[in-house]
């Protein structure tokens, strides 16, 4: 993208986390923002802080969406557009994560992490494929190194990122020829309130949010005949063991 300023950006899970860290850096381009969160209190007390912390004159919206909910999700990309303008970039962020051995996993844990991780994503992009398709935008999902990388316990949370990571592939190359550019975004460990984390001092090691965020602002800067379709980024000195 040529010029960042006054583009709209509509980013899921956005109320916390690698979310408002993305918010954050796009708004310092000058890059009007709409944030969704499953709920409205949350949606709308982070995009107060995030407009009060912006340096220069930026819109940004706080709106209630569960990625889960399909209708939901149309309605966000209604109001940001009618609010708004033209969605020019959509990130797919909105997770979470449940753990577990296979044998002590539930049903309704697995279809929570699917639902969230993997059906929240294609809702996202189809609700606003309109939207890319009149600006020849940019859509960019949240995968993980988890989404390459397999362990114990991660049954769910893995299937869910191997698809986003899948996904988000085949999604780039359906959507090339309507200018639409994709790209899944890969992170190792981020200090985040992910799997109810809070973030400290010893998180200082881990990438911090902004660094998402700035990653994010370096795809929609690149040249656009060159498409990095998959990022994968990892602390650069963890802690030895």
């Amino acid at each position: 993208m040529k010029s960042l300023e006054k583009k709209v950006a509509l980013i899921t899970g956005g109320s916390k986390g690698i979310g408002y860290g993305i918010a954050q850096e796009l708004l310092k381009m000058g890059i009007h923002v709409a944030i969704t969160s499953r709920t409205l209190e949350g949606a709308q007390k982070a995009a107060l802080a995030l407009e009060k912390g912006a340096q220069n004159q930026v819109k940004v919206i706080g709106l209630k969406a569960d990625v889960c909910d399909y209708k939901q999700q149309q309605e966000a990309v209604k109001t940001t557009e009618e609010t708004l303008g033209n969605i020019d970039i959509v990130i797919a962020n909105a997770g979470l994560g449940i753990f577990g051995n296979i044998e002590d996993i539930t049903i309704e844990a697995w279809n929570q992490v699917i639902d969230t991780n993997l059906t929240g994503v294609f809702y996202t992009l189809k609700s606003t494929l309109g939207s890319l398709k009149k600006t020849k935008g940019y859509y960019i999902t949240i995968s993980s190194l988890a989404g390459t990388n397999f362990f114990a316990g991660g049954t769910a949370y893995n299937a869910s990122k191997f698809g986003v990571t899948g996904f988000t592939q085949a999604a780039m190359l359906d959507l090339r020829s309507h200018g639409i550019k994709v790209s899944t975004i890969m992170p190792g460990s981020v200090s985040t309130y992910f799997n109810g984390n809070e973030p400290s001092q010893k998180d200082a090691w881990k990438i911090q949010q902004e660094d998402i965020g700035e990653l994010v602002v370096d795809l929609l800067k690149m040249n656009p005949r060159t498409l990095p379709s998959k990022i994968e980024v990892r602390p650069s000195t963890p802690p030895t063991k």
